[in-house]
Parts: structure tokens; sequence; C-alpha cells
């Protein structure tokens, strides 16, 4: 297995990764959300909660 940076050959010291350089430049992916599963959720709750209420009454109108 490479590394998973830039495709090195992996150190045992920083497995998977070759070097404490590539294994900090994937933290800091972690860190700046680079890494984060996108979501089709509102971030603001109260549209989140006022989508669900509209969805649940148009479910309970009759069609």
């Amino acid at each position: 297995m490479a590394c998973p940076i830039c495709a090195a050959a992996p150190d045992k010291q920083y497995r998977p990764f070759c070097s404490r350089r590539c294994a900090d430049l994937d933290l800091a992916k972690w860190f700046n959300g680079s890494y984060a599963a996108p979501s089709t959720d509102p971030d603001d709750v109260e549209a989140a909660i006022e989508a669900a209420e509209a969805a649940a009454n148009e479910a309970q109108k009759p069609h």
C-alpha cells in the first residue's frame, strides 16, 4: 500500500503515510473539513423543522 497523500512507500513509524509531513497534511484535511461527508440537510435547525412540518402537512392533505 502506498502513502495516500503522495503515493511513496510507507514508513513503519508513520504507516500508512511515508512521513510525518504527509501524516500532518492528512490531519489538516480532517481539521479543515476536506473529508467531510456532504449533506443535503439544511444547516439551520429551524429551517429543517419547518421543512419536516410542511412535508407532514402535505402528506395529510387528501388527494
